[in-house]
């Protein structure tokens, strides 16, 4: 059972909501997939803030999924409680952190899954996984009661099957949301030029011809750089939020992810400084950016998801880390290449425009539907 870490019986005519293993729950242990966590572990004593829409709404919570170990890593790959199995091809990496999430939704156990993204934890898996996922503005989801990495730049969102599950995902997440019905058409559209496998730039140029956007080759100054300082403040912040565990039970936590954490704790105030200032210019950046285009596109991923051996190739490959440096939302769609795996295509936003961002997926879909 490597998808969840704790599975529920459940029934009725509610959502089926799978819920990563971060967020507390009432009565339940939070492990955050790490040993260390789990070995002192308490049930929740109150449900994590972002639950009570779901709660409310009635929705069946089917299990608490699996993930890369304290959200700190990319391929889903998990010592302690196994590897959810990719659902595309059992030899490739699930992506993550949001693993079990994904694939839980992939594999129809779930019709909506709650993940979290730090530096593209809910796109990447559902990249790798052939799903959709919403990394939601930093700040809209209230993070109380979720298991921090780094909480600058930590977000809640939903992962489903396709852009209308999405929605149902923000109804739970935030009562009231309303999806655009209108706004896909008529976009104008910045195409970031990121290198990528072939077979993913022409999928996206074709999905980009079918809806017939105004689309215009954008390079955004700095991307690279922003790339850059997302890590290393991430990395930072980790390190603040779970040096406590390295020093209390360092054998609990994996060897890949300590040494992730301690990376974090040997950069000198300069050097944070100097990113923290990177983050001020690049939000600005991208505000002027926003001033003249919707959205940006780029691909989620620049490479199919890699053999599991291999997972650490993601790392080089993803273009997640500025989004959530400027904390704008971004949606990771499914767009096929006429191969066995899909491409995925990544719609970013200026902060608070989910709603656009989901009627821009919703006509994506729609397009590719009826190619």
């Amino acid at each position: 059972m490597t998808t969840f870490i704790t599975r529920y019986d459940t029934s009725g005519p509610g959502v089926r909501l799978a819920v990563k293993d971060l967020i507390d729950m009432e009565g339940e242990p939070t492990t955050a997939g790490c040993r260390a966590v789990a070995a002192t572990a308490r049930p929740a004593l109150r449900d994590a803030a972002c639950l009570a829409g779901a709660r409310r709404a009635g929705a069946r919570i089917v299990g608490r999924t699996n993930l890369h170990e304290l959200a700190l890593g990319v391929t889903g790959v998990n010592p302690w409680y196994g590897t959810p199995v990719n659902p595309l091809d059992p030899s490739l990496v699930p992506g993550g952190s949001s693993s079990g999430s994904a694939v839980a939704v992939a594999t129809g156990q779930a019709d909506v899954a709650y993940g979290s993204d730090t530096g593209g934890s809910i796109r990447i898996p559902a990249a790798c996984c052939g799903i959709a996922g919403l990394k939601t503005t930093w700040g809209r989801v209230p993070l109380d009661g979720v298991w921090p990495l780094a909480p600058s730049f930590d977000t809640v969102g939903p992962m489903a099957p396709t852009v209308a599950g999405l929605v149902t995902g923000m109804q739970l997440l935030e009562p009231g949301f309303c999806g655009a019905d209108e706004g896909g058409a008529d976009l104008v559209v910045g195409r970031l030029p990121i290198e990528a496998d072939p077979a993913i730039s022409a999928a996206l140029d074709r999905a980009l011809g079918m809806v017939e956007w105004d689309c215009r080759e954008l390079p955004v100054p700095g991307w690279d750089d922003a790339t850059m300082q997302a890590g290393l403040l991430l990395v930072v912040e980790a390190w603040q939020s779970d040096a406590n565990l390295v020093a209390e039970d360092p054998e609990g936590i994996s060897d890949g992810v300590r040494r992730r954490l301690e990376l974090g704790g040997s950069f000198d105030e300069d050097t944070v400084g100097a990113a923290w200032g990177v983050q001020r210019a690049w939000k600005e950046t991208l505000e002027r950016v926003f001033a003249e285009v919707d959205l940006l596109v780029t691909p989620t991923l620049g490479i199919f998801p890699p053999r599991l051996e291999d997972g650490d190739d993601l790392l080089v490959s993803r273009c997640t880390l500025p989004v959530n440096l400027a904390g704008v939302p971004a949606l990771s769609l499914p767009v096929p290449t006429g191969g066995p795996l899909p491409a995925s295509m990544q719609l970013i936003g200026p902060a608070h425009s989910e709603e656009r961002l989901l009627a821009a997926g919703a006509f994506v879909e729609a397009a590719l539907a009826s190619a």
